[in-house]
């Protein structure tokens, strides 16, 4: 994997591909590689104008792209379930979801129109529900992948089932940590579930280390010392969102990509450089752990990934 770049993607003539949040960003620079080398790209997001300027720009690069924009809010069930409706009706089947869209470290506690926590319900317990309702689709798409967006905060985080929605206690980063350690283990039992029932798919996970979106410079914190520090050594820990979305299309598009895997740049503590296989913490892969997020994932949106419908 060595140097692996967008020039490696294989070619993506004939793939179906749904991103979330791709009006920016990551997933933004994941449709428009994905779209340049050949696949025809749904962008997902919830501004109907950063949508379309993104088709716009993606276009600009690549005129002969075959991409659009559907609306879709991570902060609603009733808005993954519409989308999903929307996208079934007009799609027979699916071959790539990039499950990308995330909020990180919102200073106060706030909730999703369902009463989740926002990081909880945005960042996992949305894609969820959005994975089991595409499910039939991808079951019949050709050699179908899941990659769930990760980070390096997976690592201090801990699934608390106690206080899962942290209303007893609301600390910033820790819920965050937590929703990213659920996306892991997510993609990790997926390929589990995948593969005692035959639905035929990739899961898999990557991060991108310490890449330079809006995400952090616009997030909480702004202003204050360690913000400042962390922007003056920027140049040093960091690269593009064009670099950081490398482990991402490595794990939807390579030969080299493997089931249950988990990506990531291969620098130091994996905040910068070239797509490899990154560290998995043995939280992230204790199958009691996951095996109960599953089914309260299930509870709580309401939506079960049934093998029957995917058989169908």
């Amino acid at each position: 994997m060595t140097g692996w770049t967008t020039a490696d993607i294989p070619s993506q003539h004939g793939r179906l591909a749904v991103i979330t949040g791709a009006t920016g960003g990551l997933g933004y620079e994941t449709a428009l590689a994905l779209a340049g080398a050949g696949a025809k790209v749904v962008l997902t997001g919830r501004n109907d104008t950063k949508g379309q300027n993104a088709i716009a720009r993606i276009r600009d690069q690549f005129p002969n792209a075959d991409v659009s924009y559907e609306t879709l809010d991570l902060a609603s069930l009733a808005s993954v379930a519409d989308f999903a409706a929307r996208f079934a009706a007009a799609h027979a089947s699916l071959d790539l979801l990039v499950n990308n869209a995330g909020v990180m470290s919102l200073p106060k506690r706030q909730t999703t129109a369902d009463g989740f926590e926002m990081q909880l319900g945005t960042n996992y317990l949305s894609h969820y529900a959005l994975t089991a309702r595409l499910l039939p689709l991808l079951c019949r798409g050709h050699q179908a992948r899941v990659v769930n967006l990760s980070s390096l905060a997976h690592r201090t985080g801990a699934i608390n089932f106690d206080d899962l929605q942290s209303t007893r206690s609301y600390v910033p980063w820790t819920a965050y940590c937590q929703s990213k350690l659920a996306m892991l283990i997510f993609a990790i039992e997926l390929q589990r579930r995948s593969d005692a029932a035959g639905w035929g798919l990739m899961s898999n996970a990557a991060h991108p280390g310490y890449a330079r979106t809006d995400l952090i410079p616009n997030g909480p914190g702004t202003g204050s010392l360690s913000w400042r520090l962390g922007r003056l050594l920027q140049p040093m820990m960091s690269h593009s969102s064009a670099e950081g979305t490398l482990p991402t299309l490595l794990a939807a598009t390579s030969a080299q990509a493997k089931a249950g895997g988990y990506y990531g740049p291969d620098g130091f503590y994996e905040l910068k450089g070239p797509p490899a296989p990154a560290k998995i913490m043995p939280r992230a892969k204790d199958a009691t752990v996951a095996a109960r997020l599953w089914d309260v994932s299930a509870t709580l949106t309401g939506v079960s990934f049934y093998q029957p419908a995917a058989a169908a």
